[in-house]
């Protein structure tokens, strides 16, 4: 079998989750004999290939010119969806006057603007969101779910709020569990750990911006005997939060900046608790990484976190920063639950990650 994976023209030059799910995917699927390649054109030859996978439904200008040339040429579409709006950010805590205009406007009248804004400032204006102008955000993403053969969401919860949004009916899908790669995350310990210095901390690796909610996680932890390590690169659209975010940062506070991936595993090693008080999940690697690597987790329960921890997470809102407080101090009094550990190692792994992917592939390509 041989897919092309497709996704948002600016994958490399602003790498997030979505390219870390694309590149162990399809990792893990050669593994298994399927053939994949990369391309983020928008009419790539398709005559060599039996499907095209594509990914990100919240970046619909680009993956909607991909998805029409997937159907000009007759080829199945998979679509891993990576779905979740973040309005109630937007509504509560982004600040300034998009605050303001979040609260008179749809969530997908939100999205519509963000796109404009951001393709007007990078200088990336093209025939997809030319296209988004006039058939809105909205428009565009309904146009791309009406067309796909086989949905991919990280969890059912998840394909739940795009069945509801989209009002679609007789459709096909398999749950694609986000996962880690048990070839990183090991238990082998480092006996040159440059993170020793770090013993016993909190540590969160995200970027720092406001939909990871860094301000308020750095306004528990002030006045208290917790070393807090954020790792991340910091968000360059949103320079004056990142500076709050360094002016409320006390000395227990260490600003890591990106790190290799597989260097933090030797973090989480050394770590207590690994938090994530975003305004939204879907459930963020790196809590899946970090609790393998045996941290107690502090999530939000916005998005689909609860789908993946149940009950073996302490739960937070972004929004209260006594909720964290309280989320941190219990994650940190309390031993590791091994069993979720087990249960991750059992269902959140690239090679289960694959496997599903082939599955989801075969209920559409014969």
């Amino acid at each position: 079998m041989r897919i092309l994976f497709q996704t948002r023209t600016n994958l490399y030059t602003a790498p997030g989750g979505d390219l870390v799910q694309m590149e162990k995917t399809k990792e893990f699927l050669e593994k298994l004999g399927v053939s994949v390649d990369i391309s983020l054109e928008f009419n790539p030859d398709l005559s060599n290939y039996d499907m095209v996978h594509l990914f990100n439904l919240m970046e619909p200008q680009d993956i909607y010119l991909q998805m029409l040339n997937a159907r000009k040429q007759g080829k199945k579409i998979a679509l891993s969806t990576i779905y979740g709006l973040y309005t109630e950010f937007e509504r509560k805590a982004r600040g300034g006057l998009f605050q303001k205009l979040a609260n008179i406007l749809t969530p997908y009248q939100i999205g519509y603007i963000k796109v404009i804004v951001k393709h007007f400032f990078e200088k990336r204006f093209h025939k997809g969101v030319i296209k988004m102008l006039y058939k809105g955000y909205y428009g565009l993403m309904k146009e791309i779910v009406d067309n796909v053969d086989v949905f991919l969401p990280n969890s059912d919860s998840e394909m739940k709020r795009v069945q509801s949004e989209f009002n679609l009916k007789n459709f096909k899908y398999v749950a694609i569990p986000n996962a880690v790669d048990k070839s990183i995350f090991s238990e082998v310990e480092n006996k040159n750990n440059q993170y020793e210095k770090f013993k016993d901390c909190i540590v969160c690796a995200a970027r720092i911006e406001g939909r990871k909610s860094t301000l308020n996680l750095v306004k528990a932890v002030r006045n208290t005997n917790y070393k807090l390590v954020l790792v991340g690169k910091e968000s360059l659209n949103q320079k004056k939060y990142v500076d709050l975010v360094h002016q409320e940062a006390g000395d227990n506070v260490f600003f890591l900046g990106a790190i290799h991936h597989s260097d933090l595993k030797d973090l989480y090693s050394v770590a207590k608790v690994h938090v994530l008080p975003s305004w939204m999940e879907t459930p963020g690697l790196s809590s899946l990484e970090a609790a393998v690597m045996g941290c107690n987790i502090v999530v939000t329960k916005k998005g689909d976190t609860e789908d993946y921890f149940e009950d073996y997470a302490y739960y937070c809102e972004p929004d209260d920063v006594n909720s964290i407080r309280n989320a941190i101090d219990k994650a940190f009094k309390s031993p590791f639950n091994t069993k979720l550990k087990e249960k991750i190692l059992k269902h959140y792994t690239w090679e289960k990650t694959a496997e599903k992917t082939a599955e989801a592939y075969q209920l559409i390509v014969k």
